[in-house]
C-alpha cells in the first residue's frame, strides 16, 4: 500500500460558535507580478524568427507567427478559425510557487493561496517540432524529454513545444548575497528559479487535440541577469511530477522533498554555495522552495466571447469576467440570497456558500465563439475569465493535461466532449413513466397517502421512501439515522408494503450514502456497519490513522474509503445487495462532497485531488453494483423488471459515465435567485451544457428554516404549484417534503394540491414517447433533456443573456416557467431562426415569417404553464394529442 502523501494544512471551523458573515466569493490569486503578464521570449536568430505551420496528426495545424513578440495558434486543416491561440507576446505557459492553506466547515472549503514566494516573470520557447512515428522510433530525445509514450494508436504526427519558464522570488533581503554568483543586491533584483518545460500536443480524436505540460530540471539564476540567457538544461528526462496539488507549503514553512533527487540545469553545487540562495534572515526561517507548485495557462479570448459550462452551476449561466473555482463542495444555504446566508455563515463558517459553490462543478467550458477545452486532472483549479482578451487557468500543480475541442455548433461541441468523459445509460422505463412520490412517515402514512393518490388518479412510478432507516431529530428537523438497514419499528411490514406496491406497478425507492455513523444512541438495530466498517479498515483516516470522525449537522459521520477495493466490495454486498433483496428498485446516492483536503486514504494519493475524484468513485461504486444486479437479473422470470436505477448530487467531469442521472440537490424553499426555484432551472440546464443529461430538482425544495420571528424559510402551496409545473418537463418528477415537512405545504395538504400534483403528472405522462427518444439521446450523444437554447442557437444574442427564464425540452418543445410568487403571466422569447411555435393550450402560434427573434407576454395561471411545441412537429401533435386524452385541454 503506498504510504500517504503530505496533506494541506486545513484550518478545521466546525465548532466555531460566531463566524465571519461575508467570507470572500471566490479567492483571489496572491501571485501578481506587477501590472505586467509574464513575457514570451524566443532566439531571434534561430528558426522561430520565421513563421510556419506544423502538422498535429492529419486533422489540425499549429501556427507559429514571431510578429508582435511571438504568437501560438491551433486549427482544424481545413479551417482558418483559431480553436485556440495565444496573446501576442504573452507567457502562455508560466509557473510559480505559494503557501497555500485550506478552510473547511461541514463540507464547505475554501483553498486560499498565502504569501507568493516565486512570481511567474517569463516563457522562453526554445524548440517547435512536429515528430513521426519513426522519429519515436529513432528515441527522439525531446519526446523521451516530454515523457511522451507512443502506442499503436498514436495519430502522429506529435508535436512537441520546449523552453524555459521562470519565477522570481517574490522578497527577499535588502542587503544579503542574492546566493547566484554572491553580489549584493536589493529587494528589486532577488533569484530567480527557472526550470525546463514540454508541451505536447496529440491529434486524440477527430475532433480533439491533447495537450500535456511537464516542468522540471530546475536552475536557480541571479535575476539581474535575464534569466532567458540562462545556460542550456542537460538533456535528461526531467522527474514526471503527479499531477496533484502539492500542499505541502505552510504559511510558516516550506518543506523540502526528501525522498527524490533533482536533475537541475547548472552542475551541482555545494552545501554551502546552495545555502547562500537566499539572504540569511530567510534561510533561518524557511528552505527555498525546489519546484514549481502553480502552473499557469494564459490564452486569447474576444471581448464578446461568452462563456458557458463550468458543471452544474446555481447562480449563472455565462462567466465572462468572473473567476470561477472547480472544487466539489456544499452548494452552501443561500448562497449570496439574503438575509439567509448572513445567518448561515455566522452560525458555521462558510455554510452560506456563494454564486461559484456547487456539488458538480467541472473544469470543462464551450463559448460563443465556438471554442472549447476541457482538464484532465483532479487538482484544483480556477479559470480567471476576469481580463476581457485573456482567459487564463490556474493550475495548483506542476502539471497539467487536457483537451482542445472542435467543433462548429455547441451540439458538436458537447458530443465531443461527452464522447470522452462518458454518458449516461438508457434509464429503465419505469423511472420516468410517472410521478416519484417523495414521502416520510412509516407504513402506515405512506399506505394512507397511497389511498389518496389513487383517488385523485395520479400517475405514479415509483415511492421513494429516504426514512426507511428510522429518523432521529436534531437541530434542522427530521434527520436519518446513517445505518443503511430498514427501521423495522417505523416500517413494520416492510416487504409486504413493497411487494403491495409492486402488484400495483409501483416501484420502492430508498436512500443510503457513503458515510456511517455509530449507533450507541439507537435502540433498535440489528447491525451496526459503523463498527463493522471500523473492524475491516475501510474507513477513511485521519494523521492518527483512526476513522476520520467529521462533524455533518449535529451529528459526527465516518466516510468510507473507496479508494480502497475492499470498501467498494463491502458496500455493494452488505449494502446495496440487501436493498434489493428486499425488492427495492432504485436509491437516492446522497453526499459524496465531503472528503476532507488532509484525509488519508488508502491509495496514499493527494487528498485534494481525490477530494474531487470522491463523488467519481462514489458513483461508480453504485452503477457497478447495478449493472452487475441487472445482468443477473436479465434471465430472471418478472419480464417487467427493467432494472435498478440510482440518482446522485456530487459529481465531477466524468461523473456521466458512472452515475445514471443526477438531482441538484438542497435548494432552498424560495423564490430566490441564488438557492430557490430559478437556482434549480439554472442548475439544470448549466449542467446540461456540461456533459450532466439527465438531471432534475425537489419539487418544493428542500432547505426550510423556520425560526420565529427572525428566519421563516417556509414552502408555499403556490410555490410547490410551480415548482411540480417546471419538474413536469424534465426527466423526473419528484416530489420532496423537505427538512421540515411539518413546516412545508405538501401535496397531500389540500385537495388543490393533491389535484394539481395528478395534472402535472399527466403533463409529464404526456410526453413520455419524447422523453425515452431523448433518455436515449442522451446515452449515445451526452445531449441534454431539458436544455438551454444556446445549444440550438448560439448566434442569438439575446439567448447568450438567458439565465433561468425559459428552456428548450429537446428540440420540439419549449417551456416557459412561472417562477415568481403572484404572477400568472410570463415574457416567452422565441429565437430568431426557430421557426413558429404553437401554444398548446390555446393553440395560438408565435414566430414563422418574422425574422429575427422577439418576445410576447402569454398568459400563465396556475396549472397551466406556458408550454409550447414547434408547428408542424411530429413530437408537438402526439403531445398535444394526448394531453387531449387525458382531458388536461
Amino acid at each position: 500500500m503506498a504510504s500517504p502523501a503530505a496533506p494541506p494544512k486545513t484550518t478545521k471551523k466546525h465548532h466555531a460558535r460566531l463566524n465571519n458573515p461575508f467570507p470572500r466569493a471566490v479567492p483571489a490569486s496572491a501571485i501578481r507580478g506587477g501590472d505586467a503578464a509574464p513575457r514570451l521570449s524566443f532566439a531571434p536568430t534561430s528558426k522561430l524568427a520565421h513563421a510556419h505551420d506544423l502538422p498535429v496528426g492529419t486533422r489540425f495545424r499549429l501556427r507559429w507567427d514571431p510578429s508582435l513578440g511571438g504568437v501560438v495558434s491551433l486549427s482544424r486543416v481545413s479551417s482558418p478559425r483559431a480553436m485556440w491561440e495565444t496573446v501576442p507576446g504573452v507567457a502562455f505557459l508560466s509557473a510559480a510557487s505559494a503557501a497555500t492553506v485550506a478552510d473547511e466547515c461541514r463540507g464547505s472549503f475554501a483553498l486560499r493561496d498565502g504569501r507568493a514566494r516565486l512570481v511567474p516573470c517569463l516563457q522562453r520557447v526554445d524548440k517547435i517540432r512536429s515528430f513521426y512515428r519513426c522519429d519515436a522510433g529513432a528515441g527522439a530525445e525531446l519526446l523521451r524529454a516530454a515523457a511522451f509514450q507512443a502506442s499503436g494508436a498514436t495519430r502522429f504526427p506529435v508535436l512537441v513545444i520546449a523552453g524555459v519558464v521562470s519565477a522570481a522570488r517574490a522578497a527577499s533581503s535588502p542587503s544579503a548575497p542574492c546566493g547566484c554568483c554572491g553580489c549584493r543586491r536589493r529587494r528589486r533584483a532577488p533569484p530567480v528559479l527557472s526550470a525546463r518545460y514540454w508541451i505536447v500536443l496529440e491529434e486524440k480524436t477527430d475532433t480533439q487535440v491533447a495537450f500535456s505540460v511537464r516542468i522540471g530540471d530546475y536552475q536557480w539564476t541571479c535575476a539581474h541577469g535575464d534569466p532567458a540567457k540562462s545556460s542550456a538544461a542537460a538533456s535528461v528526462a526531467p522527474r514526471i511530477h503527479r499531477p496533484s496539488l502539492r500542499l505541502r507549503l505552510s504559511a510558516a514553512r516550506v518543506q523540502r522533498p526528501t525522498s527524490s533527487k533533482k536533475t537541475r540545469l547548472a552542475p551541482p553545487r555545494s552545501e554551502e554555495a546552495s545555502a547562500a540562495l537566499l539572504p540569511e534572515v530567510e534561510r533561518a526561517e524557511e528552505a527555498p522552495p525546489e519546484e514549481f507548485n502553480r502552473v499557469f495557462l494564459t490564452y486569447a479570448s474576444s471581448r464578446d466571447e461568452r462563456f458557458f459550462g463550468f458543471g452544474e452551476q446555481f447562480s449563472r449561466m455565462e462567466f465572462k469576467g468572473k473567476r470561477v473555482p472547480v472544487l466539489v463542495q456544499e452548494q452552501g444555504i443561500g448562497r449570496g440570497d439574503q438575509p439567509i446566508t448572513f445567518a448561515a455563515n455566522l452560525v458555521s463558517y462558510r455554510s452560506g456558500g456563494n454564486w461559484s459553490t456547487t456539488y458538480a462543478p467541472s473544469p470543462f467550458y464551450m463559448t460563443s465563439k465556438m471554442r472549447s477545452l476541457y482538464l484532465e486532472g483532479y487538482d484544483y483549479y480556477i479559470f480567471d475569465l476576469t481580463k476581457p482578451d485573456r482567459v487564463q487557468i490556474q493550475i495548483y500543480g506542476n502539471s497539467v493535461q487536457g483537451r482542445i475541442l472542435e467543433g462548429d455548433s455547441p451540439v458538436e461541441l458537447l458530443t465531443s466532449y461527452t464522447e470522452s468523459t462518458g454518458r449516461p445509460p438508457v434509464l429503465p422505463r419505469w423511472i420516468a413513466c410517472g410521478a416519484i412520490v417523495g414521502m416520510q412517515g412509516g407504513t402506515d402514512t405512506v399506505r394512507r397517502v397511497w389511498k389518496q393518490l389513487q383517488d385523485y388518479d395520479v400517475p405514479v412510478s415509483a415511492f421513494w421512501l429516504q426514512d426507511w432507516v428510522g429518523q432521529r431529530k436534531t437541530a434542522i428537523g427530521s434527520q436519518l439515522w446513517w445505518n443503511w438497514e430498514v427501521d423495522d419499528d417505523h416500517y413494520n411490514g416492510w416487504k409486504d408494503l413493497v411487494g403491495d406496491l409492486r402488484r400495483s406497478g409501483i416501484r420502492t425507492m430508498t436512500y443510503c450514502n457513503p458515510c456511517l455513523v455509530p449507533m450507541d444512541e439507537k435502540p433498535s438495530t440489528n447491525r451496526h456497519l459503523f463498527e463493522e466498517a471500523k473492524k475491516l479498515d475501510i474507513l477513511v483516516k485521519d494523521d492518527a490513522g483512526e476513522p476520520y470522525m467529521m462533524p455533518n449537522t449535529a451529528f459526527d459521520v465516518a466516510m468510507l474509503d473507496f479508494t480502497n477495493p475492499a470498501a467498494r466490495a463491502w458496500f455493494k454486498d452488505e449494502i446495496l445487495r440487501g436493498m434489493a433483496r428486499d425488492g427495492v428498485a432504485g436509491w437516492m446516492a446522497d453526499f459524496g462532497e465531503g472528503l476532507p483536503l488532509d484525509a488519508r486514504l488508502h491509495s496514499g494519493e493527494d487528498p485534494v485531488a481525490a477530494h474531487n475524484r470522491y463523488p467519481e468513485l462514489w458513483a461508480r461504486v453504485n452503477r457497478e453494483f447495478a449493472d452487475e444486479w441487472n445482468s443477473a437479473s436479465a434471465a430472471g422470470e418478472d419480464e417487467n423488471d427493467e432494472g435498478l436505477v440510482f440518482f446522485v448530487r456530487s459529481g465531477y467531469r466524468e461523473s456521466s459515465r458512472w452515475a445514471m442521472l443526477f438531482w441538484e440537490g438542497d435548494q432552498m424553499v424560495s423564490w430566490q435567485a441564488h438557492d430557490g426555484i430559478k437556482s434549480s432551472v439554472v442548475g439544470l440546464l448549466s449542467g446540461g451544457l456540461s456533459g450532466f443529461p439527465l438531471n432534475h430538482s425537489d419539487a418544493g425544495g428542500y432547505c426550510t428554516v423556520d425560526l420565529p420571528p427572525f428566519l421563516r424559510y417556509r414552502r408555499s402551496e403556490e410555490l410547490l404549484l410551480r415548482w411540480m409545473e417546471v419538474n413536469a418537463f424534465t426527466v423526473l418528477l419528484r416530489t420532496h417534503e423537505g427538512n421540515r415537512p411539518g413546516s412545508n405545504a405538501q401535496f397531500y395538504s389540500t385537495a388543490r394540491a393533491l389535484a394539481h400534483f395528478a395534472r402535472c403528472a399527466k403533463m409529464y405522462v404526456a410526453w413520455e414517447f419524447y422523453r425515452a427518444e431523448l433518455v436515449a439521446e442522451a446515452a449515445a450523444k451526452g445531449l441534454p433533456v431539458a436544455r438551454h437554447s444556446f445549444l440550438h442557437y448560439p448566434e442569438d444574442e439575446r439567448v447568450l443573456q438567458l439565465t433561468y427564464q425559459q428552456f428548450l425540452v429537446g428540440t420540439e418543445m419549449m417551456v416557459v416557467p412561472v417562477l415568481d410568487k403572484g404572477r400568472s403571466a410570463v415574457a416567452a422569447y422565441f429565437p430568431a431562426g426557430g421557426g413558429a411555435w404553437r401554444h398548446v393550450w390555446t393553440g395560438d402560434e408565435y414566430g414563422g415569417g418574422v425574422l429575427g427573434g422577439f418576445e410576447v407576454e402569454v398568459k400563465a395561471p396556475v396549472g397551466y404553464p406556458a408550454v409550447f411545441v414547434r408547428v408542424g412537429s411530429l413530437v408537438g401533435e402526439r403531445f398535444v394529442s394526448n394531453l387531449r386524452d387525458l382531458k388536461l385541454l
